[in-house]
């Protein structure tokens, strides 16, 4: 057998509808949109969650809660996570991104106490917490708060 000859199995793969073709295919004429009206016409249909005039679900139901436009979010990184790093080297926000720790859109980073840590670093970041403070300068390293 050669790859030209490769072919899938007999009914394996269906042909696709080829609509508004002739009264004889079956779908000819109206192409299945059915005579008149707002869905049989080019670029016909109501946009999604239209209802037809009645009061959409999304605006029957009550809203909840209070989304605050202002709200900072940031990079969470683990104490153990550094440990990545060679010894004295200095971890930013650059080199978190390359090593593949922080991701995504965000205000800030923030290191935080889970884990432990054996190399001594330079860390600058926005927020630390004390736990991840404790650590990090109890394993010769040194902090820089941004």
């Amino acid at each position: 057998m050669k790859l030209n000859e490769l072919a899938p199995e007999k009914g394996q793969r269906k042909s696709r509808r080829r609509v508004g073709r002739g009264v004889a295919s079956g779908w000819g004429k109206t192409a299945g949109r059915g005579n008149k009206g707002q869905n049989c016409r080019s670029g016909g249909g109501v946009r999604p969650g239209y209802e037809g005039g009645q009061m959409p679900i999304h605006r029957r139901l009550p809203k909840r809660g209070f989304k605050n436009p202002f709200k900072k979010t940031f990079a969470i990184v683990n104490v153990q996570d550094l440990n990545r790093f060679d010894a004295d080297s200095v971890v930013d926000e650059v080199s978190l991104i390359q090593m593949g720790l922080v991701k995504g859109d965000r205000d800030g980073i923030k290191i935080l106490g889970d884990g432990d840590i054996e190399t001594p670093l330079t860390v600058r970041a926005d927020k630390i917490s004390a736990n991840a403070r404790q650590k990090i300068e109890a394993a010769g390293g040194k902090i820089e708060v941004l």
